[in-house]
């Protein structure tokens, strides 16, 4: 279980990463892309990840991590189910979501780009 202090606090350690309201959401941005959001009513954050990511994230439990179900879910937009994730699926959920939307020079400090040595 990872508690919202938790979240908070891995969120914000990500470079220029501000926490902003999102209607009655709280809102996790970088610049002013937000890439992810917690609702406090059903313990749920939302995050923005590419399709593909979305697929590989959700591929290990589809209760615990799974595509918004509408038109945003479509989009990369995925739920996670705070009381039940693994810490560790949390935190690469949550650095990939930041990634998909940071500017390059700020995801590199996140996932440096290993195939530059080759």
């Amino acid at each position: 279980m990872i508690e919202i202090e938790t979240f908070r606090k891995i969120a914000l350690s990500f470079p220029e990463t501000s926490e902003q309201p999102h209607f009655e959401k709280t809102s996790f941005r970088v610049g002013k892309k937000i890439f992810a959001s917690f609702d406090s009513k059903d313990n749920l954050v939302c995050i923005k990840l590419s399709v593909i990511d979305q697929d590989v994230f959700s591929v290990s439990d589809k209760t615990i991590i799974f595509p918004v179900p509408n038109k945003w879910g479509k989009q990369g937009w995925t739920y996670i189910d705070l009381k039940r994730v693994h810490p560790n699926l949390f935190i690469d959920a949550l650095k990939t979501a930041y990634c998909e939307v940071a500017p390059k020079k700020l995801s590199d400090l996140i996932q440096p780009d290993f195939g530059k040595e080759l």
